[in-house]
């Protein structure tokens, strides 16, 4: 395995063609052990991973500050060629909830970065983005105070997340967009219709998280599979009865294309989401070395013409069961109608 290296848009950095999506460390699926997620980070850095991606409300900043300790154990040369890139903006309650919506004011703005360069320990994010837009507030307000913080030297690039094509339209108006940050993976393909074809109009690159579609299309995950309630996915639609032993059906006709292939369940689907573009980079959502080095292994994985045309009779496009999240955070999502 070599990495790759793609860019971030037309104005964003280079980066490694695989991103790490650090999310899963913390308490989202379940327990996390902190010693193998902060060997993780190293490991990944070690392969040539540099974008490390968060979000300062993940387990209510448990995230930022694993990376922050990762960042400071690794060794200074794989430290100094990492790059952040963080979500900010929803809201939590001391119970963990997520009833409080998204807050993109600039004052917000403000002490939301506050907060991710300390729990970080770094003088700079790299790539920083809201969540999910505020409906409250104008977009070219939100993305007019991380301009401010790139003037000031605290953020390097501006990002979105989950945004609409009129969105991303009012924010590249604004200020230059390093990059959209979106679920894209076989079975999640809604940014093919209109997402895609603007941020490619606009010189926007992509970071795409969701590419196991939260381990289901990971070959991982047994019919038979249990989800504590501390877990995500046992509340997710995707995973719920019917639609999981159907979602699961998508995921053996998949496992035939990769047997084919010699390689795994997962890296077929890594290699797709590469294979749509130079100006995609998915992230990899692992939580242990051995799940890494899988993912990883996409890198060597050729998909030619009979491949894509296979996947595509597998899984085509709207072929999964149910949606990605329960319905009151799909209100939240640009990309759905």
């Amino acid at each position: 395995m070599t990495m790759r290296t793609r860019k971030l848009g037309t104005t964003g950095p280079k980066v490694s063609a695989l991103g790490l999506g650090c999310m899963g460390m913390s308490p989202v699926y379940g327990d996390a052990d902190r010693t193998e997620s902060i060997a993780t980070v190293h490991a990944a850095l070690d392969a040539g991973m540099t974008l490390l991606d968060t979000g300062d409300f993940y387990a209510m900043g448990h995230n930022e500050m694993l990376i922050g300790e990762a960042l400071r154990t690794a060794p200074a040369g794989l430290r100094e060629r990492a790059l952040t890139s963080v979500k900010f903006g929803a809201l939590r309650d001391p119970a963990g909830g997520w009833g409080g919506g998204y807050d993109g004011r600039p004052v917000a703005v403000r002490n939301f970065a506050a907060y991710s360069l300390q729990r970080l320990g770094v003088d700079h994010i790299d790539v920083y983005r809201i969540a999910r837009v505020d409906p409250d507030v104008p977009i070219e307000e939100t993305v007019g105070a991380i301009a401010e913080l790139i003037e000031k030297g605290y953020v390097r690039h501006i990002g979105l997340s989950e945004a609409s094509a009129a969105n991303i339209r009012r924010a590249a108006a604004t200020a230059p967009i390093a990059d959209l940050q979106i679920e894209y993976a076989i079975i999640t393909r809604d940014i093919e219709r209109e997402i895609l074809p603007t941020t490619r109009e606009l010189g926007i690159g992509i970071t795409a998280y969701g590419v196991l579609s939260r381990g289901l299309i990971s070959g991982h995950i047994a019919r038979d599979r249990q989800f504590a309630a501390t877990d995500f996915r046992a509340h997710s639609p995707r995973f719920q009865g019917e639609n999981l032993q159907h979602n699961l059906d998508l995921v053996e006709a998949l496992r035939k294309i990769a047997e084919q292939k010699g390689v795994s369940v997962a890296q077929i689907a890594f290699a797709w989401v590469l294979s749509r573009g130079e100006d995609i980079v998915p992230l990899v959502g692992a939580r242990t070395r051995e799940r890494l080095t899988e993912a990883l292994g996409a890198l060597d994985v050729t998909l030619d013409e009979a491949d894509l045309t296979a996947i595509e009779e597998a899984v085509p496009a709207d072929a999964a069961a149910g949606t990605r999240y329960p319905a009151a955070q799909m209100a939240h999502l640009g990309t759905e109608h």
